[in-house]
């Protein structure tokens, strides 16, 4: 199984790299770059791709989406030192197939190799009351003729707490012209042409949580 290490920390890298290629039927390359990994991915040399979840540029979430499109059967592991909870559905729907903590031993790291090669899943207990909500599809809020995708129940929140749409996007690990297009969608359903008056709009329809009104 031939398995590329994605990181833009060289040290990491190069010691994953080095833990995997000890491994007997696993052998490793590592880039520090998501731009060098997008290249190699067009080679669909690898079976595993391990990907750090913050990058420069292009980061682990979207580059897990480039990889599924063009290689759907390639695993993909996020490997990463951050929370991953607040991330964790739209890394499911990105296609992930497993977690790494860059502090996981040698031993867990080629754990989470394993069971990625037999469609199996190890998880931190942390993340494991979220399954229950790790169906991805859009779910749907009636409230008359507006109904609001999870996504953008979820934005919807954060503007109500004042955020921007560049927290935002950093946040959800999204471009910020995808918050915007999104922001520009419940405008439309809502009939409303600024923040603001989206706000008063989703009050007055109960589409916040009290905590938030």
């Amino acid at each position: 199984m031939r398995i590329l290490v994605v990181d833009d920390h060289k040290v990491v890298a190069e010691e994953t790299k080095a833990i995997i290629n000890q491994e007997p039927g696993l052998t490793a390359d590592a880039v520090t770059s998501s731009q060098d990994a997008k290249q190699l991915i067009h080679t669909g040399a690898y079976d595993i791709y391990l990907l750090d979840l913050q990058m420069p540029g292009v980061n682990g979430m979207e580059l897990t989406r480039e990889i599924k499109k063009i290689h759907p059967e390639a695993k993909v592991l996020i490997l990463t030192g951050h929370e991953i909870s607040p991330h964790f559905n739209y890394l499911v729907e990105a296609g992930v197939s497993g977690f790494i903590s860059k502090t996981a031993s040698r031993q867990q790291l080629i754990r989470a190799i394993r069971c990625a090669i037999d469609d199996e899943v190890v998880l931190p207990l942390s993340l494991l009351p979220q399954l229950r909500r790790t169906e991805i599809k859009p779910t749907q809020k009636n409230m008359g003729e507006i109904r609001l995708t999870q996504k953008e129940e979820e934005i919807l929140v954060k503007i109500a707490q004042g955020k921007s749409n560049r927290a935002i996007a950093d946040e959800l690990l999204v471009s910020q012209r995808s918050i915007e297009r999104h922001l520009t969608e419940m405008f439309r359903k809502m009939n409303v042409n600024s923040r603001a008056e989206l706000i008063v709009k989703a009050r007055e329809l109960g589409l916040l949580p009290e905590a938030i009104i």
